[in-house]
């Protein structure tokens, strides 16, 4: 049996994947008022638990790296998203802040691994003028899963309550891993239903693969980081990944504080900033592959691409402040800003398989995942600070951080392209 466009089933199912698992991280927000009430915490428990999440995630980031570089990327999916499913479930359990943050801890850790997943599995399975359109198709996941999260779970919630909601979105990543183990039966190069024009053609621009060296060693966290290019991946998100994490963790309690929506109008108005980011996706992946294949070069494209998104999110983050004074401005605005961090982070997240090859990829996608993270964690401590009187500040401080996100990659990545390593 020979199965057309295999390359596509495979991120199709990784995208898939990313949906579900933003449906599982953003329940809580989204349901937070009602389990609020009903367990008797505070926003200021809100944000420890938060900062639980993203505490393990930045430790599941460098760790899931390791791991798919390890057991590869068919394997190390079914162990991530069994892990993040059944914490998802558990969550039905909880009594108190003590284990809500276990479950939030055992999330995050496991949900982490599905982007350096992701990296590595496109680089085995897209040639280098089609990674970042893939990368674009897994990251509209995460945009999609935002979009559907808020109505869906608005509409479990309202009719089984907040415990059953979480029951029923954790085994979605249970039954997941049944056609995943079907169809992701081995890398393409040995993969018995991929046809040999499609083998030809992800493999041509790609390094020969070489049997002998199937057990050598990636590099080591420390000779990644005597490239100074990997520095500029890490520095890139570590700037950069705040502006994501600051809409989609303190977007609802935004809401919930400024206009004093419920649930129930929370759901109606959060989904449609992820719209532009599912829109962005898919456009930055497609944009930065019509210029490769007009004959542009990975530097050029990269960092042109990367360049206008930065521009589109600073013009969205200064419209929040001067403008955005209802609700629905302030969701169209938001839209924008999405759109440009989509833009991007396609581009920005493929640069470790732009750089690095082989058993090293997943490993600086992790690393520079962890760094992200430890960013985000910085910022969800700041913005009960910060935020006492207006959401202003915040929106100056992460609009401060983008034109840094790009200069990182100007400044440390003269030249994107593969780089000639002495292993």
């Amino acid at each position: 049996m020979k199965l057309k466009g295999l390359r596509w089933w495979v991120i199709g199912l990784i995208g898939l994947a990313t949906i579900i698992n933003y449906i599982d991280r953003s329940a809580l927000s989204i349901m937070w008022p009602a389990m609020q009430k009903d367990l008797g915490m505070t926003e200021a428990d809100y944000g420890l638990i938060l900062n639980i999440f993203m505490f393990s995630y930045a430790i599941g980031k460098l760790v899931s790296g390791k791991m798919f570089d390890k057991v590869g990327t068919r394997f190390g999916y079914v162990i991530s998203i069994f892990v993040w499913s059944l914490s998802s479930l558990l969550h039905f359990a909880v009594r108190g802040i003590m284990s809500l943050g276990i479950f939030r801890f055992f999330l995050g850790i496991s949900e982490a691994g599905n982007w350096p997943g992701s990296v590595k599995s496109n680089a085995e399975w897209f040639p280098i003028n089609e990674r970042a359109v893939a990368q674009g198709i897994f990251n509209s996941g995460a945009a999609l899963g935002s979009v559907i999260a808020p109505l869906i779970i608005a509409f479990l919630y309202e009719l089984y309550g907040w415990r059953w909601t979480f029951i029923i979105i954790g085994g979605l990543g249970i039954l997941w891993i049944i056609p995943w183990l079907i169809i992701n039966k081995n890398k393409p190069s040995k993969h018995p239903w991929i046809t040999e024009e499609e083998k030809k053609h992800i493999l041509s621009n790609q390094p020969e693969e070489d049997d002998s060296k199937e057990e050598e060693k990636g590099l080591s966290i420390l000779q990644i980081l005597q490239h100074k290019e990997a520095w500029g991946v890490i520095l890139c998100r570590f700037f950069i990944e705040p502006v994501w994490w600051l809409f989609v963790g303190w977007m609802p309690i935004y809401l919930q504080n400024t206009y004093n929506f419920d649930v129930k109008e929370i759901g109606m108005f959060s989904w449609f900033p992820y719209v532009g980011a599912a829109i962005g996706s898919i456009a930055g992946g497609w944009y930065a592959g019509k210029l490769l294949n007009s004959g542009k070069s990975l530097n050029y494209s990269r960092k042109l691409v990367i360049s206008i998104a930065g521009v589109l999110m600073l013009i969205g983050l200064v419209a929040t402040i001067l403008i955005a004074d209802t609700p629905f401005k302030f969701v169209v605005i938001v839209a924008l800003v999405l759109f440009g961090f989509q833009f991007a982070i396609s581009n920005i997240q493929t640069l470790s398989s732009d750089l690095f090859d082989g058993k090293s990829v997943g490993t600086l996608a992790g690393l520079a995942g962890t760094i992200a993270a430890i960013s985000v964690i910085i910022l969800n401590f700041l913005i009960p600070v910060i935020t006492e009187n207006s959401y202003q500040p915040a929106f100056i401080l992460i609009a401060i951080y983008v034109p840094l996100s790009i200069a990182a990659i100007f400044i440390f990545c003269k030249n994107i392209k593969p780089l000639k390593i002495n292993n």
